[in-house]
C-alpha cells in the first residue's frame, strides 16, 4: 500500500489526496472537533485535542529542527478556516492553570442552565468565557452553526428545532439572568490580564521563530472572533493606522482592552525581520536559570532574541521571577518594545519583562532601525 501511494503514477496514489483532505475538513475539524469539547483551545485546524502541549525543550528541539529542514515554511497562529481567534485560545489556556475553579464553575453553569448535549454545553461555556464580553447575535449565530456541525443533537441536514430552541435559551440566560451573567463577567475579567500574557508571547514566538510568518487580517490587536463568518467581519483598519502612528511617536501602551501592545509586539518584529533577516539565520535556545526558570521560554533566532512569559497564574503563585536570570549570549541589545539596553550576560527576567511579559532583543545598531 505505501508503494502505491509513493507512486504518483498510480491511481491511487492519485485519488488517494482527494480523499483526505475531505475526511480531515469534514470528518474531523468540522465534525469531531465539536464533539470532543475536553478543551476546545487544541481543537484547531492543523491541530490535534490529544495534543495537549510540550515543554519548553521539546519546542526547541522541534523548531532547532525546523529551522534545518523547513527555514522557508509558513507560521501562523489564524487563518480564514480558524475555529476560534488566537487570543480567544490564550485566554482558554488560562483554563489549564485554574482547572479545579473552571471545573465546578462549570459544572454550577451546567446545573443551572442545562442542556441535553452536555458535551456541546462544555463547548458552549468555554467559548462565552474565551470571547466574553462578545455580543449576543455573534454568540447566537456561533452556538447554531457548532450545534449543526457536530450533528450530535442538531444538524444541517436534520435540524431539532427543540434543541435549538433550548440552546438558545441558554444563551439568553447568560445575558439576562443577573447572577449567571455577574459570574460569567466575573472569570472572563480574572483570566483575561494572563490570557493577554499568553496572547503576546505566542504572538512574539510565531513571528520569530524558524519559518515565513503570516498574519492574518485583523489580527494586529486582539482577536476575540469565533469560527467563519465570525472571524471574516471587516477590519477597522483607520484604527489600527491610529495607533500605529501613536506607536511611531514614542507611545509605549499599557496591556488593556485596546489591543495596541499587541500591535507594539506585531509592528516592532517585523519591521526587524524585514530590515535585518540576517538576524534570522539560526537557532538556539537560550537559557534562564532560578526558581522560574520553568516560565520563559527564550532563544537566539542568530542576533535576535526572543523572550515570552508562559503559564502566567502560576509564575504569580509562585512570587513572579525572583532571582531568575536570562544568560544573554551578546554585549549589548535593546529590547524593541521598550527601548531598554541590555549589557548582555547574566540578566534579570524581573528588570527586562517589568512593562511587557514578552522582550525582542537586538543589536542596538539594528534595533534603532527596526524601530521606524
Amino acid at each position: 500500500m505505501t508503494r502505491r501511494l509513493r507512486d504518483p503514477d498510480d491511481e491511487l496514489a492519485q485519488r488517494f489526496p482527494q480523499l483526505t483532505g475531505a475526511v480531515m475538513a469534514k470528518g474531523v475539524e468540522d465534525t469531531a472537533f465539536y464533539r470532543w469539547t475536553r478543551f476546545v483551545a487544541l481543537n484547531e485546524v492543523g491541530g490535534s485535542p490529544a495534543h495537549f502541549g510540550v515543554p519548553p525543550a521539546e519546542f526547541h528541539r522541534f523548531a532547532a529542527a525546523r529551522q534545518v529542514r523547513w527555514p522557508a515554511s509558513m507560521t501562523t497562529t489564524a487563518t480564514h478556516d480558524t475555529k476560534r481567534g488566537e487570543d480567544v485560545r490564550a485566554r482558554l489556556a488560562v483554563l489549564s492553570e485554574v482547572p479545579q475553579r473552571w471545573g465546578g464553575q462549570v459544572r454550577a453553569w451546567m446545573e443551572y442552565a442545562p442542556l441535553p448535549d452536555l458535551a456541546f454545553a462544555h463547548l458552549l461555556w468555554q467559548t462565552a468565557v474565551g470571547a466574553w464580553p462578545i455580543e449576543r447575535e455573534r454568540l447566537h449565530a456561533y452556538a447554531e452553526k457548532a450545534a449543526r456541525e457536530a450533528a450530535a443533537s442538531t444538524s444541517w441536514a436534520d435540524p431539532d428545532a427543540a434543541f435549538e430552541q433550548a440552546m438558545h435559551a441558554v444563551i439568553d440566560m447568560m445575558y439576562d439572568d443577573p447572577s449567571l451573567h455577574d459570574e460569567l463577567t466575573e472569570l472572563a475579567a480574572a483570566i483575561t490580564p494572563a490570557g493577554w500574557c499568553n496572547s503576546l508571547g505566542q504572538k512574539l514566538v510565531q513571528l520569530t521563530m524558524p519559518g515565513v510568518p503570516d498574519t492574518y487580517q485583523g489580527t494586529e490587536l486582539w482577536d476575540n472572533s469565533l469560527v467563519d463568518p465570525d472571524n471574516r467581519r471587516p477590519v477597522d483598519f483607520d484604527v489600527r493606522r491610529e495607533m500605529l502612528a501613536r506607536l511611531d511617536d514614542g507611545w509605549r501602551p499599557p496591556i488593556d482592552t485596546d489591543g495596541a501592545a499587541k500591535l507594539l509586539v506585531v509592528s516592532r518584529t517585523l519591521r526587524l525581520r524585514r530590515s535585518h533577516p540576517e538576524l534570522f539565520t539560526g537557532y538556539r535556545p537560550v537559557p534562564a536559570h532560578g526558581p522560574a526558570g520553568r516560565h520563559v521560554v527564550a532563544f537566539d533566532r542568530g542576533g535576535a532574541i526572543t523572550v515570552a512569559t508562559r503559564l502566567p497564574l502560576g509564575l504569580a503563585r509562585a512570587g513572579g521571577w525572583r532571582d531568575t536570570v536570562l544568560s544573554l549570549p551578546v554585549n549589548e541589545v535593546k529590547d524593541l518594545f521598550t527601548g531598554r539596553v541590555y549589557s548582555g550576560g547574566e540578566t534579570r527576567l524581573d528588570d527586562l519583562l517589568s512593562d511587557y511579559p514578552v522582550a525582542l532583543l537586538a543589536p542596538s545598531t539594528a534595533s534603532v532601525e527596526a524601530a521606524s
